[in-house]
């Protein structure tokens, strides 16, 4: 897949590629095209130290397009060597999506009165469809994203955005985001996060004799026992193109009994995925007489399993616990592969807080464009955090590592 034709703005920004948007002493940030990101020397290298590298930016670049309004900055230091590329994108945002009941009853009253209140137009910085990450590990992390962040300000206000986030990035990217949190330019607050489990088990049953309560195991049985006999037949393969239909309407019935949406996939972005990253990608399908009734859209990188997506026919998904025998079937799949970790998006919580998976927690960085609305976030944002909506996650083990 080539870098192919750009989406342009539909957001009414007038567009000026070579004007630099900061220009200063220690740096420059400037916008350009997706295929002038594709030119540059590093990009065959960019995120190769991630389990979604370059290929996969490209392919939700080209296939998510029309639901995110991209850019592409390029940060140069001060003798206009290029240094990294960061992606980010705008988009209509409610702030209140993920807030506890009250906080949301609240506000549908005052959008009686006003339709817009806490939906805003924001700018963000990293992957829609996955965590965030600079494009190369880097001891030069804290001038980059300080950098950058001059940047992205700047093109929030020429682009009519409200607020800057730093979407979805590890709590390894902490030290590098301090210059900025410890002035208070930009908030840090828990984003929902993801989960992840060790493998230091020989199989299945292992694992549940090491790591579950007597509770959990005798539970999970008695759902094994109940779909023992349904003729599921499990197969992994790293290309879907010829089915990506399929894979598909079966993942549109999970999202849409979820109650946290933003990237939806499309067919085009499942059918490019295996022919795109085909060393990486794992599609896990279920058929019960021919017919698919589960997948799980995973990567695998490193000795790490990331289960990004799954699908479900619900005509028979609950009747045969079809959630609890594909995380079975997963791990057992990992496990016999020998890889050491297993990594799930966020969501979901209470079963796999049950079956002993640990937090992974993100974080989302946020400013204010203007002074006004940055005073404003300061106030609301600790009620309105994603995370308050999800109390199930104070009882992990690990729950503190979130702030």
């Amino acid at each position: 897949m080539d870098c192919g034709p750009v989406n342009r703005a539909r957001s009414g920004y007038n567009r000026r590629t070579m004007d630099a948007l900061v220009d200063s002493s220690v740096g420059r940030v400037r916008l350009v095209s997706f295929q002038e990101a594709c030119a540059l020397d590093f990009w065959p290298q960019a995120w190769a130290h991630q389990a979604k590298d370059h290929r996969y930016h490209r392919l939700v670049h080209q296939t998510l397009d029309a639901q995110f309004d991209f850019r592409w900055l390029l940060v140069e230091d001060a003798s206009g060597v290029p240094k990294a590329v960061q992606p980010c994108f705008f988009v209509d945002q409610d702030l209140v999506l993920t807030a506890p009941g009250p906080v949301r009853r609240a506000t549908a009253w005052v959008r009686c009165l006003f339709p817009r209140f806490l939906r805003l137009r924001m700018l963000m910085a990293g992957c829609p469809a996955g965590e965030g990450h600079l494009p190369a590990a880097s001891t030069d992390a804290p001038w980059l994203i300080q950098t950058a962040a001059a940047g992205l300000r700047a093109l929030a206000r020429q682009g009519g955005a409200w607020m800057v986030i730093w979407k979805d990035w590890p709590p390894s990217y902490r030290p590098a985001f301090e210059p900025l949190t410890r002035t208070g330019a930009f908030l840090r607050i828990p984003s929902m996060p993801a989960t992840a489990l060790e493998l230091p088990f020989s199989g299945f049953e292992d694992y549940m004799a090491r790591h579950l309560s007597h509770a959990t195991r005798k539970n999970l049985r008695r759902k094994f026992r109940a779909s023992k006999d349904a003729g599921l037949v499990m197969s992994v393969v790293s290309d879907v193109s010829g089915i990506a239909g399929e894979v598909h309407a079966l993942y549109e019935q999970v999202r849409a009994r979820s109650p946290l949406q933003f990237e939806r996939l499309t067919p085009e972005f499942l059918a490019e995925l295996g022919r795109a990253m085909p060393d990486r990608a794992r599609f896990f399908l279920w058929r019960r007489e021919g017919r698919l009734v589960a997948c799980s859209i995973c990567l695998e990188h490193d000795g790490v399993l990331y289960d990004e997506y799954l699908g479900l026919d619900y005509a028979v998904a609950l009747e045969l616990h079809l959630y609890f025998v594909t995380l079975r079937d997963v791990l057992s799949w990992a496990m016999a592969q020998g890889l050491r970790s297993y990594r799930s998006t966020p969501l979901n919580y209470q079963p796999k807080l049950h079956l002993g998976l640990r937090l992974a927690p993100l974080d989302l960085h946020v400013a204010g464009v203007s002074r006004a609305a940055h005073a404003v976030l300061r106030r609301v944002l600790p009620w309105i955090g994603p995370v308050r909506s999800e109390p199930v996650l104070g009882r992990f083990p690990n729950a503190r590592e979130l702030f």
